[in-house]
């Protein structure tokens, strides 16, 4: 006599959904970090020296503040990568691709890049009060690698825009907002010298970029929070009908 097979429990949060909510928790203490700093004048790329002595020397404690969200920031936007290489892997596999590999590597050299950049505003909070010469070096070597990042957020936009929309998970739009995304950081990157030296509309490339990408990370914590469902649900009606069928 043949065993039924035992209908199968309603599938508990898999990797997909945890990575996915990842991808939301990164995009939301990312916006509250610069939310703590950016309204209390955090300087600008290039500002003076004497207003990067000022804002260290008498908001330190908010840059304090601010970079707590910063490891647990960076360990969701891993646990997020992570994830969409898993939901590419196998379809890339088939078609002798890499895309999401690229990405990955993009996010955690940006994880790399944004900690040494938290670092230097905890020394400048630190030192201000020293005077503004420690600011000067400090601040120059801020805004190179603040901007330089955008070169790391491209290739993670380029590589998981493209993985994710040659497998079908993503969108035309999404696709698109992450290569526009893309094009503006790289772009930004590449012309570090005129974004330092030069306020004005060069700096307004990196910043449409960086939204755009938020709202990228966003979308694909959707997708890949839905990929779960769908996959679950797939699963239980498999189950389902082979267990209609032995009956």
């Amino acid at each position: 006599m043949l065993r039924k097979p035992a209908l199968p429990v309603i599938p508990t949060p898999g990797f997909f959904r945890i990575s996915g909510i990842a991808a939301l928790g990164f995009a939301l203490l990312i916006v509250m970090g610069n939310v703590i700093v950016v309204p209390a004048g955090l300087p600008r790329t290039g500002a003076d020296p004497g207003a990067v002595d000022a804002f260290f020397s008498t908001k330190g404690d908010l840059v304090g503040i601010s970079s707590l969200l910063t490891p647990a920031a960076w360990g969701l936007a891993t646990l997020f990568g992570a994830g969409a290489v898993r939901a590419l892997w196998q379809s890339e596999r088939a078609r002798n691709e890499a895309w999401s590999l690229l990405g990955f590597a993009g996010i955690i050299l940006q994880n790399a890049a944004f900690s040494a950049v938290i670092a230097i505003r905890l020394a400048l909070a630190s030192t201000a009060a020293d005077g503004t010469e420690a600011s000067v070096g400090l601040w120059a070597v801020h805004d190179a690698l603040f901007t330089l990042n955008g070169t790391f957020l491209a290739l993670a936009l380029v590589g998981l825009s493209i993985g994710g929309r040659h497998a079908g998970i993503i969108r035309v739009w999404h696709h698109v907002l992450g290569l526009a995304s893309a094009v503006l950081l790289f772009t930004s990157a590449t012309l570090t010298p005129l974004v330092i030296d030069h306020s004005g509309p060069f700096g307004l490339l990196g910043l449409t970029g960086w939204l755009l990408w938020v709202v990228w990370v966003v979308a694909y914590g959707i997708v890949l929070i839905r990929l779960e469902r769908d996959r679950g649900a797939r699963s239980y009606g498999a189950a389902r009908q082979a267990h209609g069928n032995a009956r």
